[in-house]
């Protein structure tokens, strides 16, 4: 089944983007999305065979896309990796930091080790892609990044390490847009907050009932979709957005209004849109 965007088809027809993060939940996503409005994407991941498959569920749905294994925390590697997309398709147009990863843990029980590793997955990584995006291309032919962060306003209890990650990630957006504004590179960023992907079934047993939980804490009262990231995504991307650089944009159901005594009201009127026919449930949520 086609996707069902609410953008206009060949939004970005003849454009190469890259997607990080790109073999499973919401990357794989964005990438759906992207090659269903005409662009020909270029999916990253350290796992060949994850890419393989949503590079076949691609070409299925008549799109085209190519793979390539990258760690996003090695320098050397993403070097080579941005260096062989331009060589498989002679141009980036558009780049999206969507890989990470955290685990859970409160910040008392985290060693160097592991807060250096989650710091390079959800900070240096996207960094060395934005960097290596524009110092091989887009400082001569311009741009467009988008980078995802987090709901990390008010601190991410159990996630620490993630939230300072993401936190950092927001402020190299904000200084990337200034800089490299003058080669007309648009850099912003959109931070989920609760979001139904594949990556909840990672979260560890104890963790379950508090997710099921948390949208009683969103004033929209429930949790969000894959494709309603991924909108946010395609808008910032786009010509539309093109007074738009240095900003964040919520997808998060309100979080950031509720932090406040304020009574929220019980209520099933908010309607999700899911334009992505091959968009699962969390196990944990059905």
């Amino acid at each position: 089944m086609a996707y069902h965007s609410v953008f206009r088809p060949g939004l970005f027809a003849g454009q190469i983007i890259i997607v990080t993060g790109s073999g499973s939940g919401i990357g794989r996503c964005i990438a759906h999305e992207l090659v269903s409005l005409g662009a020909t994407v270029a999916l990253i991941g350290r796992k060949l065979d994850k890419l393989e498959k949503v590079r076949g569920e691609i070409v299925a749905a008549g799109g085209q896309a190519s793979c390539h294994s990258c760690d996003i925390r090695d320098e050397p590697s993403v070097q080579a990796t941005v260096a062989a997309v331009l060589k498989t398709h002679g141009a980036i147009h558009a780049l999206v930091n969507n890989a990470g990863g955290q685990f859970v843990a409160q910040l008392k029980n985290i060693s160097a080790k592991g807060w250096e590793a989650v710091v390079k997955n959800n900070l240096t990584g996207g960094f060395l892609f934005a960097r290596e995006c524009y110092n091989q291309r887009m400082s001569e032919h311009g741009g467009a990044i988008v980078n995802i962060i987090a709901d990390m306003w008010g601190g991410m209890p159990t996630m620490g390490h993630s939230g300072a990650a993401r936190a950092g990630m927001l402020s190299f957006t904000e200084t990337a847009a200034c800089e490299w504004a003058h080669s007309g590179v648009r850099i912003n960023a959109v931070a989920p907050g609760w979001i139904g992907s594949s990556g909840m079934d990672t979260y560890p047993p104890e963790l379950h009932e508090r997710v099921r939980n948390f949208k009683f804490h969103l004033p929209m009262q429930r949790v969000g979709t894959e494709a309603e990231v991924s909108a946010a995504i395609v808008f910032l991307l786009s010509e539309a957005a093109a007074f738009i650089t240095g900003a964040c944009l919520y997808v998060n159901g309100g979080a950031h209004t509720a932090r406040h005594p304020w009574k929220l009201i019980a209520h099933e009127r908010s309607k999700p849109y899911n334009g992505f026919p091959l968009a699962t449930i969390p196990k944990l949520l059905s």
